[in-house]
């Protein structure tokens, strides 16, 4: 049986996001903005109504993500993708690198070393795929000339962290020292010590392996599992699939959400692609 804790838990959570969301779409700030509200609220340095065990959520919230870009790429068929090649270099390559390197001169500017400074304008470049897409899904925009400008920018934005993780270290000043916080857990991937020539053609063949997968392999199997007619048998495949492709992408060091998005723009064209949204959007 579960313990009081975990009821108690639920509990605050789901209070929290029943009152504030509302609250902040009905003042016009959108649901995002509430959900943040209500974290700072319940959390520790607010109500301290949840502490440690609050992270045990960001589990569940880092999922949600994925199911969320993989519900956005079922939406985008890879010609429309293709068709955005040109905002997502231009406009994303520009957002990346004008914001890096204005942050970064303004920390030289407040007499940083350029190395650290360069990692913090790296870092700020950077902005939050979940809220923006969220709050443009939900004022209609994301369909609209800026609403596709704004998501080509984040596109390039998940890209670009492959390349920025790598430099990284790289950054570091010298004889400063790395301090890891061992949480009980390790996770490894397949491309730990391999050379950075490596590194990316084990990332290019995961990318190969979900394309191929989905268009020679995932209808039949959907197809498959349809003519069973039970409908939960086709929501655990439709978990099955994105929960895979994350595991697959997170081996090779790249960032699950991006592996789902490409999972789901390789189904736009599926005929199951409607089943699959209906049964994924609750879970996210």
């Amino acid at each position: 049986m579960y313990g009081e804790g975990f009821f108690l838990q639920a509990l605050v959570f789901l209070t929290a996001a029943v009152v504030s969301v509302p609250i902040a779409k009905r003042l016009g700030l959108g649901s995002v903005l509430g959900y943040l509200l209500a974290g700072i609220a319940i959390g520790p340095f607010g109500m301290g109504l949840v502490g440690d065990e609050g992270q045990d959520v960001l589990h569940f919230a880092e999922f949600g993500v994925v199911l969320m870009l993989f519900l956005i790429g079922l939406e985008l068929e890879p010609a429309r993708v293709w068709s955005l090649r040109a905002p997502i270099l231009g406009l994303g390559g520009s957002q990346v690198a004008i914001t890096a390197v204005v942050l970064a001169a303004i920390g030289v500017a407040l007499d940083l070393d350029w190395r650290p400074a360069l990692a913090i304008g790296l870092s700020l470049a950077l902005s939050s795929t979940a809220i923006v897409l969220q709050t443009l899904n939900e004022k209609g925009l994301l369909r609209t000339g800026g609403g596709q400008s704004a998501f080509s920018v984040l596109l390039f934005q998940d890209i670009a962290v492959i390349p920025i993780l790598a430099i990284l270290p790289l950054l570091a000043t010298p004889g400063a020292a790395v301090h890891v916080v061992d949480h009980g857990e390790h996770s490894t991937t397949w491309v730990e010590g391999l050379p950075g020539w490596a590194e990316t053609l084990v990332v290019f063949a995961a990318v190969a392996v979900i394309i191929l997968f989905g268009r020679y392999l995932l209808q039949p199997f959907f197809r498959f599992i349809a003519r069973t007619g039970m409908r939960e048998l086709f929501t655990a495949a439709a978990l099955l699939l994105v929960i895979a492709t994350a595991m697959l992408m997170s081996k090779v060091g790249v960032s699950p959400a991006l592996g789902t998005f490409l999972a789901g723009v390789v189904l736009a064209r599926s005929e199951y692609r409607h089943e699959l949204e209906s049964d994924i959007e609750p879970f996210k």
